[in-house]
């Protein structure tokens, strides 16, 4: 996830596509995230958990729901910009993950310098807020930390491996929060569905 000092500096710039108004709020409508700009457990999402490093310096593992099978976006192919497809039901109130397609390539840890493609996505409206293909400005390079990127990437991204596309649903405690960047089209407490493909790790 880009960092709020990106987001603010593409503020400006950024273009959001409307999608049909039709769309109900935790609809689970697929839509095609298109937007091309860097952004600045509840019972229905299934019960079976992995687990991650947690964002803290202690390095204590936290567990991460997966997000059941009929309920993740289409795999795709890696490396093409994927479809979004929110979930239906509440937002989760922690962090579910879903490996879409598993890579073999090296594995992303804390503090390594990832370089991936993204598509964002808001819960609540099935709406893209950025993405990193086509002129969202290209592949995204951060190190794996909350100085860089928020706790929900940091938790979500770890143990990927190169090759890899992982969808995240990030709740607003691992995302924004009540802050959002300025000019960012998140809003506060926002639920953040993510979809990344993980093209390079450096130690």
């Amino acid at each position: 996830m880009p960092s709020r000092a990106h987001l603010h500096r593409i503020a400006a710039a950024t273009c959001i596509v409307v999608l049909a108004a039709s769309l109900a709020a935790c609809g689970s409508s697929t839509t095609s995230a298109t937007s091309r700009s860097h952004p600045a457990g509840a019972p229905a999402h299934g019960s079976s958990t992995t687990t991650a490093p947690a964002s803290g310096s202690n390095g204590a593992a936290s567990a991460i729901a997966s997000i059941p099978a009929a309920e993740t976006s289409p795999a795709g192919v890696f490396g093409t910009e994927p479809t979004v497809t929110v979930p239906s039901g509440p937002p989760p109130t922690r962090l579910e993950s879903a490996n879409l397609i598993a890579g073999t390539g090296a594995t992303a840890e804390v503090g390594d310098t990832l370089t991936v493609q993204y598509v964002g996505v808001d819960y609540a409206t099935g709406k893209p807020f950025g993405a990193s293909w086509g002129s969202g400005g290209g592949p995204f390079s951060f190190t794996l930390s909350t100085r860089s990127v928020i706790p929900g990437w940091v938790e979500g991204v770890v143990g990927m491996k190169v090759g890899g596309r992982r969808e995240l649903i990030i709740p607003p405690r691992l995302g924004y929060g009540t802050a959002p960047p300025a000019g960012s089209p998140i809003t506060s407490n926002e639920t953040l569905v993510f979809v990344i493909d993980l093209l390079k790790v450096a130690p």
